[in-house]
């Protein structure tokens, strides 16, 4: 096969797939919360993992009754950002194991294009990813202001990933990582190749219930996952 028949497009979550914030993004939720509404809600009823921010925020404000307009969302999101750079400051996380060395190779690789598909905010992905050196292998993505369902989401990216490439690739062509069975979902939903990874909430044997087409415990081992994968 040549590098051209092998190109692929390599598309990551964010969050508990690359990085662990120490929960850093619930807290700013939380905070957000607080501030819109004037009292102290734990965010229980309101689905997190694998949702996407917008989609999360239109939870909260349904719990809350209040209609999700533009304006309200803007506000939410905008205070949401502020808070959640704080946080950052504050809270302790890391890179996932084996994250950063196995972007770094599949970087420089120029049959392999790397993009985020991921169910943060844009502004959100770039303050969490610049806090732990990850914003720069990423020169595109789909993001939670593109669209609230996360299975929209992949036909964002890949059209992007055509604009920056020049290159359409086909969903055969197209890997999605994720740590829950929503991520998976969104990989199918556009005929991708699923890669879940069990370093979030979801232990090995839910995120095996999805079906995806590979599933590692973590990328701790980069030579056998690369190998494994093809890439």
């Amino acid at each position: 096969m040549t590098e051209s028949e092998n190109r692929r497009l390599v598309l990551f979550d964010i969050d508990s797939t690359l990085i662990n914030t120490g929960g850093a993004g619930v807290q700013a939720l939380k905070l957000a919360t607080k501030k819109r509404f004037g009292i102290d809600d734990d965010l229980s009823g309101i689905e997190i993992a694998g949702r996407t921010d917008s989609g999360i925020v239109r939870q909260i404000l349904a719990k809350h009754e209040t209609q999700p307009t533009d304006e309200e969302l803007r506000r939410f999101f905008d205070t949401y950002i502020e808070l959640l750079a704080r946080q950052l400051a504050i809270t302790e996380g890391h890179v996932l194991p084996g994250i950063g060395e196995l972007l770094e190779r599949l970087e420089s690789r120029p049959h392999i294009t790397l993009g985020l598909l991921t169910g943060n905010l844009a502004r959100g992905a770039q303050l969490k990813l610049k806090h732990y050196g990850l914003w720069k292998y990423f020169p595109f993505g789909a993001f939670a202001d593109d669209h609230h369902d996360r299975n929209e989401l992949g036909i964002v990216a890949s059209a992007r990933a055509l604009e920056h490439t020049g290159r359409r690739f086909a969903p055969s062509s197209v890997d999605v990582i994720g740590d829950t069975e929503h991520d998976i979902a969104c990989g199918k939903a556009i005929g991708a190749r699923t890669i879940a990874v069990a370093t979030g909430s979801r232990p090995r044997e839910i995120l095996a219930r999805s079906e995806p087409d590979f599933l590692f415990d973590d990328f701790s081992q980069t030579n056998d996952v690369i190998a494994e994968l093809g890439w």
